[in-house]
C-alpha cells in the first residue's frame, strides 16, 4: 500500500505543482480567489469529483465529493488558497491547498482501486487569513457528515499538529461631543479619552489573566483637530485564550473595561465584533499519532512536536466540531517564519514539491487507515466526545 501511495502522489506532482505556481503567480485576497477556486475545481473534476461552486453562498468556496455508493466514513480536505496584501502567498496557502486537494484526489483513486467503502470531500475555505469561510462553514453545518478532516500547512519543518488560540474581534466605537478644546472644553464629550481609558483598562486587566492568554488592540479613529474635542473615537481589539470557556469570559471583562471608560467620560458606546471569532484548535492526538506513523512510513525521518502557537486558525471552529488535526509539513531547510518573503519563495523549489508528494502520501495512508479499520475510528471518535473543547 506504501508503494501504491507513493506512486499515485508522484504521479499527479505534476499537476499540483501546475496549481500551486498558478496560484503563486495570481495571489488574491481573501473572498477575492476567483482564479485560485476555479482552478481547484477544474482539477477535482478531470478526477471525477461532483463539485458545489459557491458552496454556502460563498463566491470562492466549493464543496468536492467522491463517492464511493457504499457507506463508510466521510473524510474531509480543507483547502485554503488567500493571499496576503502586499507579500503574495506569504503563508504558503498556494502550496496548502495544492497539497490537500491532491490528497484528496489520491485518496479518491485509492478507493476506486481497492473498491473501498467511503466518501472523500474537499472543502474550498476562502480567506483565512482575514474573516475565515470555515466559521461560517461550520456554523451552518457543512461538517455535520464528517468522520475527520484532514489539513496539512506548509512550514520550515515537519511539526505535529498541536492548538491556536480563541480568538474575538471586537469593535469599540465611542460616541462624544465637540467642542473647541480650548474656549469651552466644558461642553465638550472627549471620545479620544474614553477610547484611551479602555487600553488603561485593559493593562491593569492583564496582570490578572492567564499567562497564555493575550489581548491587544489599536485605536483606528481618534480625531481630526488638536483643538476639536473628538466626537467620535474607535478602538478594535483581538482577545485570545487557550479554551473557548475561558474567552468568553476574557471578552467580558474586557467590555467591561470599555464600559467603564464610557461612564467615566459620559461617552456613548457600541459594541461589535469586526471579524469572525475563531473557536481554538482541538488536535486528535489518536489522528495526529496515526498520520505522524504515515508520514514516516513515507520517509520522513524527523517530525517534531507540536509547536507553541499564540495565533489564532479558522479550522479551531471545525475541530470543535469533528475530529480534526493541522500539522505542518517541511519546505525549506532554514527556518522562514511565514508571511516573509523568504518563506513565499520557499513554495516554489523542489524541496517544497518533494515535500508536498510525501506529505499527500501521509494524509492519504492516515485516510485509508480509517476507511478500513473500524476500531480506529472509534478511539479517534471516543478521544473526540472526551476531550475538553
Amino acid at each position: 500500500m506504501i508503494k501504491e501511495v507513493k506512486e499515485l502522489s508522484e504521479d499527479l506532482k505534476p499537476q499540483l505543482i501546475e496549481l500551486s505556481n498558478y496560484i503563486f503567480d495570481n495571489p488574491e485576497l481573501g473572498y477575492e480567489e476567483f482564479k485560485a477556486c476555479s482552478a481547484h475545481v477544474a482539477l477535482l473534476k478531470k478526477f471525477d469529483f461532483e463539485v458545489e461552486e459557491g458552496y454556502m453562498n460563498i463566491k470562492t468556496a466549493f464543496k468536492a465529493v467522491y463517492d464511493s455508493k457504499k457507506p463508510g466514513p466521510v473524510i474531509a480536505f480543507l483547502s485554503e488558497y488567500d493571499a496576503l496584501p502586499g507579500l503574495g502567498h506569504g503563508c504558503g496557502h498556494n502550496l496548502l491547498g495544492a497539497t490537500n486537494t491532491g490528497a484528496g484526489i489520491v485518496l479518491s483513486k485509492l478507493i476506486k482501486q481497492h473498491d473501498l467503502s467511503g466518501k472523500v470531500v474537499v472543502y474550498g475555505t476562502p480567506a483565512e487569513e482575514t474573516s475565515g469561510a470555515k466559521v461560517a462553514m461550520a456554523d451552518n453545518g457543512a461538517f455535520s457528515d464528517v468522520d475527520i478532516a484532514l489539513e496539512v500547512h506548509p512550514g520550515s519543518k515537519h511539526t505535529q499538529s498541536g492548538t491556536s488560540l480563541a480568538m474575538e474581534a471586537i469593535e469599540f466605537t465611542f460616541r462624544g461631543k465637540t467642542s473647541h478644546a480650548a474656549a469651552a472644553p466644558e461642553k465638550g464629550i472627549n471620545a479620544l479619552d474614553a477610547a484611551i481609558q479602555t487600553f488603561v483598562n485593559i493593562g491593569a486587566l492583564r496582570q490578572h489573566i492567564l499567562t497564555t492568554s493575550r489581548i491587544h488592540g489599536v485605536i483606528i479613529e481618534g480625531g481630526k483637530a488638536a483643538n476639536i474635542v473628538p466626537d467620535l473615537a474607535i478602538a478594535q481589539f483581538y482577545v485570545r485564550a487557550t479554551t473557548k470557556t475561558y474567552l468568553l469570559e476574557l471578552v467580558e471583562k474586557v467590555k467591561n473595561c470599555a464600559t467603564a471608560a464610557a461612564l467615566a467620560t459620559g461617552a456613548k458606546l457600541e459594541i461589535r465584533n469586526y471579524e469572525a471569532s475563531y473557536d481554538n484548535l482541538v488536535t486528535n492526538q489518536k489522528l495526529s499519532e496515526t498520520f505522524t506513523k504515515r508520514l514516516k512510513d513515507m520517509g520522513v525521518s524527523n517530525v517534531y512536536g507540536a509547536r507553541e502557537s499564540f495565533g489564532s486558525l479558522d479550522i479551531g471552529n471545525v475541530s470543535q466540531l469533528v475530529p480534526t488535526i493541522h500539522p505542518y509539513f517541511s519546505i525549506c531547510e532554514e527556518d522562514h517564519p511565514a508571511h516573509t518573503v523568504e518563506f513565499r519563495d520557499a513554495t516554489k523549489t523542489q524541496m517544497a514539491y518533494d515535500s508536498m508528494a510525501s506529505t499527500i502520501g501521509g494524509l492519504v495512508l492516515t485516510a485509508y487507515d480509517v476507511l478500513t479499520d473500524s476500531s480506529l475510528l472509534d478511539e479517534i471518535k471516543n478521544e473526540f466526545v472526551n476531550t475538553e473543547k
